[in-house]
């Protein structure tokens, strides 16, 4: 068996493992990188440890630590509990604000499954008082929060245009951005009109406490992020060292909990997207990359290979890690794919497979599907709802397929 050969096995037994098992696949891909690259490739220890996705990584950690320095000091749950009073007026358009709160709360950087913790509990509350269908409340909530996953504040959106910058697609940070949302707004938009949107009363009013006026921490937690984004748009700043500059501002400041913040990081997102990203590396250098490209080129031809793809990654990102294992194992291939197949657009590809692996994340196997079905005010609607959630996201393979197939040559070329 060749090194390429063997690299390749150690990627398909992690991808295997991260769909069966709960095991972190980041360490068992750092020890494969170790021993395949090591001990049987014959790669120097030096060269392997060079693989490590060392600029994702400060990325991730610095963005990651800020927005859980905001989180901890309540600053994120106080807003958006503010913006949830606006669920007033017209009932029908309750489930349109859930998916607009979720959607901004998670462009801004906390990411889809911080906004659904934060989003879902209230939403069901007031949802069930509302009369919205509580499965239509998970579905706007989820689609809501996973149409601003893709940002280039948030951690989903730096692994994805981190790994497309790494094969030559960078500089397309809103466009990704975009075909991620206007995915979810078109499957939003169907949730709504075939699971109770229009059949809803013509008014609600407004319930539930009124949240605490927001304090000085918080009000500069609100400045100092407002900043950072100013400083990463405007300035193109690093966006992981300016994240961690806002980070130590709050921390030097006493604003929030340094100790609780760093608790509250995802490590084990971090480390398994550095572990994976890892093995990536080493496939590349053992040649392995090539056979995979070759494997999945056999799948598609040119005029199929974005419907092919999304297709292929939305099933695997229903029981897999979409960022963890999908995006940094997939990504990368996009070059090789494209040439192989013989023609395509690798920017259309590349946004194929982002979206085709993020639909399908509202499934209950996923944690954003997971914390909607814990949401619900009345535990014995949860097997119903786990049911309708994961018919809803195994469907969403097809739709990702034939959204990509259809738009997103037309996307990438705009």
């Amino acid at each position: 068996m060749t090194p390429a050969q063997l690299s390749l096995i150690a990627l398909l037994i992690a991808i295997v493992l991260s769909c069966t098992t709960r095991i972190n696949v980041g360490l068992v891909a750092i020890v494969s990188s170790w021993l395949v690259g090591v001990y049987y490739a014959g790669v120097s220890v030096t060269d392997v440890a060079a693989g490590f996705p060392i600029q994702l990584f400060l990325t991730l950690a610095g963005v990651t630590l800020l927005f859980s320095l905001a989180e901890v000091n309540g600053t994120i749950d106080l807003v958006t509990r503010r913006i949830l009073r606006l669920a007033k007026g017209s009932t029908r358009l309750v489930p349109i604000l859930f998916f607009l709160i979720a959607m901004t709360v998670s462009t801004m950087g906390p990411g889809a499954v911080a906004s659904v913790a934060l989003v879902v509990p209230v939403a069901m509350a007031l949802g069930c008082r509302a009369g919205v269908p509580p499965f239509l409340t998970a579905l706007m909530v989820a689609n809501g929060a996973n149409a601003g996953n893709l940002s280039p504040f948030s951690s989903v959106g730096i692994i994805a245009n981190t790994k497309m910058a790494a094969v030559g697609l960078g500089g397309h940070e809103w466009k990704v951005w975009a075909a991620n949302f206007l995915a979810h707004v078109v499957v939003g938009i169907a949730a709504w009109v075939f699971f109770g949107g229009l059949r809803l009363e013509a008014s609600v009013r407004e319930e539930g406490e009124r949240p605490p006026r927001l304090n000085r921490r918080q009000l500069t937690t609100i400045a100092v992020v407002i900043l950072w984004v100013a400083g990463v748009v405007l300035f193109q700043l690093n966006l992981g060292f300016a994240a961690f500059t806002a980070a130590v501002v709050l921390i030097v400041g006493r604003l929030a909990d340094e100790t609780a913040a760093v608790r509250k990081m995802p490590w084990n997102a971090i480390l398994m997207v550095s572990g994976v990203s890892l093995l990536v590396a080493v496939l590349e250098k053992t040649g392995g990359m090539e056979l995979f490209t070759g494997l999945l080129a056999r799948l598609a031809a040119p005029g199929t290979v974005n419907g092919v793809m999304a297709f292929l990654t939305g099933l695997i990102s229903t029981y897999s890690s979409t960022s963890g294992v999908v995006l940094p194992t997939f990504l990368p291939t996009v070059p090789g794919i494209i040439a192989r197949v013989g023609g395509g657009d690798p920017l259309a590809l590349a946004l194929s497979i982002n979206v085709g692996s993020s639909l399908v994340d509202v499934s209950p196997l996923s944690t954003l599907g997971a914390l909607c079905v814990a949401a619900l005010p009345n535990a014995d609607d949860a097997p119903l709802l786990f049911r309708k959630m994961l018919i809803w996201g195994f469907s969403m393979t097809i739709v990702g397929a034939v959204l990509a197939q259809l738009f997103a040559g037309a996307l990438a070329g705009l």
